[in-house]
């Protein structure tokens, strides 16, 4: 009886630090975030996430395209982070990391409010570094679009983001950015 207590006791430690391990803080200016990540799902997308948060290479980027009932998209860390000599606003969504972009990892998870996915060009596998959050439903996106993540708690401060020009493709001047994201 001991050892089967043993073993779950073991199995619960182990399952409550991979859950930490798949949950990350996405520091606003209104509020933190509480993201899961979806690492059985998009594992290539969120070793990426986690490896470029970890190294603090989406602190102090701008949300360069934010669209009223659609999405906040940020993540541009060449050309999006707002203290760094590259920093370039009307560049702002052309740039990611100097990694090399991801194979997709599309799923049938759906793209809803608080979904978190991967920006890309035309190509289906040039994911890189930039990502959005889901205002609202958009089920148009689901599966050409990878999902790695959803906000669990603080959606409210995702809402506060400022929005950008409707006509101009919902490009921001004077954009919010990302204070922080960090693992939990």
């Amino acid at each position: 009886m001991n050892k089967i207590i043993y073993i779950l006791f073991v199995l619960l430690i182990t399952s409550n630090l991979n859950a930490k391990e798949n949950i990350m803080i996405l520091k606003l200016k209104d509020g933190d975030v509480k993201i899961e990540l979806f690492e059985d799902k998009a594992p290539n997308h969120v070793k990426r996430i986690k490896e470029l948060a970890d190294k603090g290479a989406y602190d102090n980027v701008v949300f360069h395209r934010v669209i009223d009932g659609f999405m906040a998209q940020t993540g541009d860390v060449k050309f999006g982070n707002s203290s760094s000599p590259k920093f370039d606003l009307s560049k702002a969504g052309m740039g990611g990391s100097d990694l090399p972009d991801l194979k997709a990892e599309f799923s049938n998870i759906p793209h809803e409010k608080g979904t978190l996915s991967m920006a890309r060009s035309q190509d289906p596998n040039s994911a890189n570094s930039q990502f959005f959050i889901c205002f609202e439903s958009a089920s148009y996106l689901d599966r050409q679009y990878t999902v790695f993540g959803k906000v669990i708690e603080g959606m409210e401060f995702v809402e506060k983001i400022k929005r950008g020009d409707s006509n101009n493709n919902g490009s921001v001047s004077n954009p919010d950015k990302i204070l922080s994201f960090k693992s939990q």
